[in-house]
Parts: C-alpha cells; sequence; structure tokens
C-alpha cells in the first residue's frame, strides 16, 4: 500500500496564493523549474525543465530558495487532471492553472513581503509552498515554520503535507487517547509513516498495515503490530479499533466497520480506484451519508495548511518522537521518474526532490 491522494487535497489548489501585482522586493531574474502545460498520465510526456522568471512575492508572502521538495501521491493527479473532480475542484479544467507542481518545500527566505513578520532572509523554514519544483518558490508565511533543527533539507521537505494530515487526523478529527487501540490502513506510505509515529507519541496501541516488503520499516517506526495484507486480513481478525485511519486501502465500509468498536471512529483520508469522476472520493462521500444513521463516526476531513501545526510538528520531531522516512531523492532532471516510482508503489515512505 501506498499514499494516496486524499480529499483535502482538492481545497486548496496547488496550495497556491494569487502573485501581487504590486512590486516585489526579491530581485529579478530567472531559474530552472519543472513546467506543465497539459494533462497527461505520463510524467516523462508531461513534465520538463525549462528557464522561468523568479516568482514575484506578495505583500504577505515570503520568496524560498528551495534546497528540497517533497512529493505526494497528489502530484500524479494534479499532473493527470484525474479523476476528473480535481480539475472541478478549481486546478483547470482543460490544463493545470499553475504551471510549476509541488506543494511540501524546505529552504532559505531569499526576500519577504512587506506585510511578513517572523521571518527574515537567510532563515532555514519549511512548509506550503506554491510550484516547489523550482530553484525558488512563493509560499504564504502563515504556511511556514522554522525549519527542525536536527532535519536535513531533504528530510523537512517531507514533513508538511503528509505529516500535517496525520497530525490532524488523529489529534482533531480522530480525538486519540493514550490505551486506545488504533488501525493505519497504508501504514507505510507518507501519511501512514507519519500516522504510525504520531499515534505512538499520543500514547496509543499501533496496528499497521501495509504490504509484505514493508513490515519491518512499519516496524521499526514503532508500530506495535504490523499486518501484512497479502497474508492476512484484518477485518476477519476478530479484533477491535477505537480509530481506523485508512489512508492506502479500498476495503467496504461494511469490513471496515466490522472492525470498529460501536462508539469507533473511521478515518479515510485516501484509497482509490480506477474511475475517472471520482477515483475513490466516493467512498469517502458514502461514509459521511452514513455517519449520522449509525453509533460509529465515519467520516473524511479537510487538513489546515497552517504554521501553528507546523511547529507542533517540530516539536515531535526535535524530541526524536517523529522522524520522517524517507525512500529516495532526485534532482529537478528526475521528477518524471519520482512520479513514477511513486505511482507505481515502490516507496517506502516519502520521495523527495533535491534542487
Amino acid at each position: 500500500m501506498n499514499d494516496t491522494m486524499n480529499i483535502d487535497q482538492l481545497s486548496d489548489p496547488m496550495g497556491a496564493v494569487p502573485v501581487s501585482s504590486e512590486p516585489a522586493n526579491n530581485e529579478k531574474g530567472t531559474m530552472n523549474a519543472v513546467l506543465q502545460d497539459g494533462y497527461g498520465t505520463a510524467p516523462e510526456d508531461v513534465l520538463r525543465v525549462s528557464e522561468i522568471d523568479k516568482p514575484e512575492i506578495g505583500a504577505d508572502e515570503v520568496l524560498i530558495r528551495v534546497q528540497a521538495a517533497g512529493v505526494d501521491r497528489g502530484t500524479w493527479h494534479l499532473m493527470a487532471g484525474l479523476p476528473y473532480v480535481v480539475r472541478i475542484a478549481g486546478y483547470g479544467i482543460r490544463s493545470p492553472k499553475t504551471r510549476t507542481p509541488g506543494l511540501d518545500v524546505a529552504g532559505t527566505v531569499e526576500a519577504i513581503g512587506k506585510d511578513v513578520s517572523g521571518f527574515a532572509p537567510g532563515d532555514e523554514v519549511f512548509g506550503i509552498a506554491s510550484g516547489s519544483f523550482a530553484e525558488y518558490a512563493c509560499a504564504p508565511a502563515t504556511k511556514l515554520a522554522p525549519k527542525p533543527a536536527n532535519l536535513s533539507f531533504a528530510q523537512a521537505a517531507a514533513v508538511p503535507v503528509s505529516a500535517l494530515t496525520a497530525l490532524q487526523g488523529l489529534r482533531d478529527q480522530g480525538k486519540v487517547q493514550p490505551g486506545q487501540k488504533v488501525l493505519i490502513v497504508g501504514a507505510s506510505g507518507g501519511v501512514g509513516t507519519f500516522a504510525v509515529q504520531i499515534a505512538k507519541a499520543f500514547g496509543a496501541e499501533v496496528t499497521g498495515v501495509c504490504s509484505a516488503s514493508k513490515v519491518d520499516m512499519v516496524r521499526d517506526l514503532g508500530a506495535d503490530h504490523v499486518v501484512d495484507y497479502t497474508l492476512d486480513d484484518f477485518t476477519q481478525s476478530g479484533l477491535f479499533y477505537d480509530l481506523i485511519l485508512d489512508i492506502g486501502g479500498n476495503r467496504r465500509l461494511s469490513d471496515l466497520r466490522r472492525v470498529l468498536t460501536p462508539d469507533g471512529k473511521l478515518l479515510i483520508v485516501g484509497g482509490e480506484t480506477d474511475g475517472r469522476w471520482l477515483g475513490g472520493v466516493d467512498r469517502q462521500l458514502r461514509a459521511l451519508m452514513l455517519s449520522p444513521f449509525v453509533g460509529q463516526k465515519l467520516g473524511t476531513f479537510i487538513s489546515s495548511e497552517n504554521g501553528a501545526d507546523l511547529v507542533t510538528l517540530t516539536e515531535l520531531i526535535e524530541s526524536g518522537k517523529v522522524t520522517p522516512a524517507v525512500d529516495r531523492t532526485y534532482t529537478l532532471e528526475e521528477v518524471p521518474e519520482a512520479i513514477r516510482y511513486l505511482k507505481d508503489g515502490q516507496a517506502r515512505g516519502k520521495v523527495v526532490i533535491t534542487v
């Protein structure tokens, strides 16, 4: 199982903020960036590296000299324009509105907008940017935080999107408590590797579900129990869980409810089908519709991209309770290869682009 597109990625197209028409305080110049002019399912046919103008920051934005950028499953969906709900959600009907992909970012502050406080040129930061597959990227100051001191730029770039989803799913939506039994379906992917560690940090008893080749990794992340879904069906185990975070599965709601306690919670933040219109989001919608009629709480959520929670993650990381699981790094020129590797389900944790 691997990291998947989740519904929160449809709420804020590329994390983009309209570029201010006011003069920016960064120097003019050019940069290398990955560009996408149209949709397509083959990364090597859609993406190319080209020299373009450096972005201009708005009053509330920060210009970052990108050192590394994370890759998540949503990157492929935005590249392919699939499922079609992605385009309808605001990314562009016929072609992507934002030509440079990438959300996760870690780097050094190059310049700040006139209304920005708390950051200065030279600061090392991480967070959510618009178009981070480039040498420079813009980010709202509210979506950045100081880079964890004990992480490299590549490790820091693996954190924002996936770890924010895991943190908010467990803490805010799942209300996880010490001693509760938590099941992470898709424990070896980007969100899953963070979810295992964060649930353990909150005192839960964690069971991770993944494929055989990734069992040892999930166990090393701290999972109390690991289920190889190619050998065992966790929905037939007779065990019950207080909270299920389903990131990479496609099990029917009835199957998942079977192993959920009578007042337990199920959060679906991933899982895909080949459907070109909804691509698995329909399962999340069905959970929301069923929830009011049963004792269990079923649903999904939209994650919030905010600096305050990035600071919370920094505290967990610097305390040693959470460590990003970075599988491989690629260069800008190798972005198509990186996306292909992730899409094929080979990644063990996060894939990162170094700039």
